[in-house]
C-alpha cells in the first residue's frame, strides 16, 4: 500500500477540545490543557506515525492545533488569530471541532466561515459525546450541520475519552494524498523544551487561579541550562496589574510556590532529570496591547534571537 502524509489543522472555538484531541492522537502531552477558554495561544505541530495495518495504510499526520477562533479585542487576540490562518495556509485537511453538548448558534458562524473559505476538505468532529444523554441530540446537531456545510465526514468523538479516533485516524489516513515522510519516524512535535516549560508553567497558573488572572498572565523563560542530571530554569510570570501580582506570589509567597512546585513536577517528566526551577512575577502593564511584547512571545522569534546571539 502506498504511504499517505500530510498537513492538518485542527479548528474551533474556544474549549471545543482541540488541544485535548491533539494530544490525544499523539499519545503524549504535547498542548497545555484547562477549562478557560483561550487556552491555548500559538499553533502547536504534533505528528502522528500511523503503521500500516489491514486495510490501512502507512502514514504521517501532521497535526496543527491552533488558538479558538474569536474576534480579537488586543494585540494578543490579533496574534492568536493570525496563528489560525497561518496554520490554514497549505493544509491538506481540516478538522473541524465542535462541542456536541452546545446547541448550533450564530456564535458558531465565524469558525464555519473560517473553514469554508480554506477550499480544503473539512472533517467535522462533534467532541464530547460522552456528555450526552441522548443519541436523537447528536443526530439532530448532525442534521443542522449538514445544513451549513458539506462537510467531507461527519464523526462524533470523545477525544477525552478516546472514543471514535480509531475511525478517525482511518478516515484521516485514507483521505490524506500520498506523499513523503516529513518527519522523522522519533519526532513528535517540532516545539522546543524552552516554549514547552513556558507552556507548562503557564498551565500551573491557568488551574491555580481565577477571575481576569489567568487571561492576563504570561510566561517568559530568560534561563534554560540543561545538564546530565540537573536542568536549572528560570521563567517570568508577567502579569498586567499589582493586585493580580499578590495573586500570583500569594501570602508569604505560597501561591508562587505551589505553581513552582506544580510546574517543576510536570517539567522533570518532560526533560528527564531533576529541576532546578525559580519563578518571579512581574508587573508589565497592558502586555496584551503591546504588539512588542506579543511578538515576543512568539517561540519561533525567540528561537531566532537565541540563534542570532549564539552566532555573535
Amino acid at each position: 500500500m502506498p504511504f499517505h502524509s500530510g498537513f492538518v489543522c485542527i479548528l474551533g472555538r474556544p474549549n471545543a477540545g482541540k488541544s485535548t484531541l491533539l494530544n490525544a492522537l499523539v499519545g503524549q502531552k504535547l498542548a497545555i490543557i484547562s477549562p478557560k477558554p483561550q487556552t491555548t495561544r500559538n499553533r502547536i505541530l504534533g505528528i502522528v506515525q500511523v503503521p500500516k495495518q489491514k486495510g490501512r495504510s502507512a502514514g504521517q499526520i501532521v497535526l496543527i492545533d491552533t488558538p479558538g477562533v474569536h474576534q480579537p479585542s488586543s494585540s494578543l487576540g490579533r496574534k492568536m488569530m493570525a496563528e489560525v490562518s497561518e496554520a490554514m495556509q497549505g493544509c491538506d485537511l481540516v478538522l473541524l471541532i465542535a462541542d456536541a453538548t452546545r446547541r448550533l448558534s450564530d456564535a458558531d458562524q465565524p469558525v464555519l466561515q473560517t473553514a469554508k473559505k480554506s477550499n480544503t476538505p473539512v472533517f467535522l468532529l462533534l467532541n464530547k459525546i460522552d456528555l450526552l444523554d441522548s443519541k436523537q441530540k447528536l443526530l439532530s446537531l448532525m442534521e443542522e450541520y449538514r445544513k451549513r456545510h458539506g462537510f467531507k465526514e461527519i464523526i462524533p468523538i470523545s477525544a477525552r475519552k478516546g472514543e471514535g479516533l480509531e475511525v478517525l485516524m482511518k478516515e484521516l489516513i485514507d483521505a490524506l494524498p500520498q506523499g513523503p515522510r516529513y518527519f522523522p519516524e522519533d519526532q513528535v512535535t517540532d516545539q522546543p523544551a524552552r516554549f514547552m516549560v513556558a507552556e507548562t508553567i503557564r498551565e500551573q497558573v491557568l488551574l491555580a487561579t481565577d477571575e481576569e488572572v489567568p487571561h492576563a498572565t504570561t510566561v517568559l523563560v530568560e534561563q534554560f541550562e540543561e545538564g546530565k542530571s540537573l536542568t536549572r530554569i528560570a521563567a517570568v510570570i508577567h502579569c498586567e496589574r499589582d493586585g493580580q501580582k499578590r495573586i500570583l506570589v500569594g501570602k508569604q509567597g505560597q501561591m508562587l510556590k505551589k505553581i513552582g512546585t506544580a510546574a517543576r513536577q510536570q517539567i522533570e517528566k518532560m526533560v528527564g532529570t531533576r529541576v532546578y526551577l525559580e519563578l518571579f512575577v512581574k508587573v508589565s502593564p497592558d502586555w496584551r496591547e503591546s504588539h512588542a511584547f506579543v511578538e515576543e512571545l512568539d517561540w519561533r522569534r525567540q528561537l531566532q534571537l537565541l540563534t542570532g546571539a549564539g552566532k555573535n
